[in-house]
């Protein structure tokens, strides 16, 4: 089985969120969260949820993408169950089997999502039109099927604590240049 988790690829989510997803925790669509709101009305970072995130069930803060990871079965059920949790105490569920029945639902569409290969990310964009929200997806993955080479990797080495036994003055070799 396959469901969502959060990923964080640079930090703009903690800009254009009003609360970010924390990386790595298990997300659903969210659009739930604007079911008593009005779109049209919605402004800033508000907007910006609505039109683009996911929302993260432990923290309820929004990531603009997610990815795709394979789950087992306690996975999901341990999701349901903080979902479910969530929505009696942030969302006003009426009952815990209504709030299980809400969250099982969620959790089904995004089972429903990850028809994609393990890794792929997923953006969504949301729009109100004709008195209906209505969410599209979007999915990104690498060519051929082979995962991005890391721009930056940090390593550790035995002795970094020493100071290099060269120096380099950029500034000097770049007036040595000029002339």
């Amino acid at each position: 089985m396959k469901l969502l988790r959060t990923i964080r690829l640079d930090p703009s989510d903690t800009f254009v969120f009003e609360r970010a997803a924390d990386p790595g925790e298990w997300a659903v669509s969210g659009a739930f969260v604007f079911w008593n709101s009005d779109p049209a009305a919605l402004e800033g970072k508000a907007r910006t949820a609505f039109r683009s995130g996911f929302l993260g069930v432990s923290t309820l803060g929004w990531s603009t993408l997610v990815q795709i990871v394979d789950a087992a079965e306690s996975d999901r059920l341990a999701l349901v169950d903080r979902l479910a949790e969530q929505l009696i105490a942030k969302f006003a569920a009426p009952s815990k089997s209504d709030a299980v029945a809400a969250a099982e639902e969620e959790v089904a569409f995004v089972e429903s999502l990850c028809n994609q290969p393990s890794d792929t990310l997923i953006a969504v964009h949301r729009s109100f039109e004709d008195g209906a929200v209505r969410e599209s997806f979007r999915t990104l993955r690498p060519r051929n099927g082979a995962k991005p080479a890391r721009a930056f990797s940090f390593l550790e080495v035995d002795g970094e604590d020493e100071q290099p036994a060269e120096n380099v003055d950029l500034i000097s070799m770049a007036d040595r240049e000029r002339k």
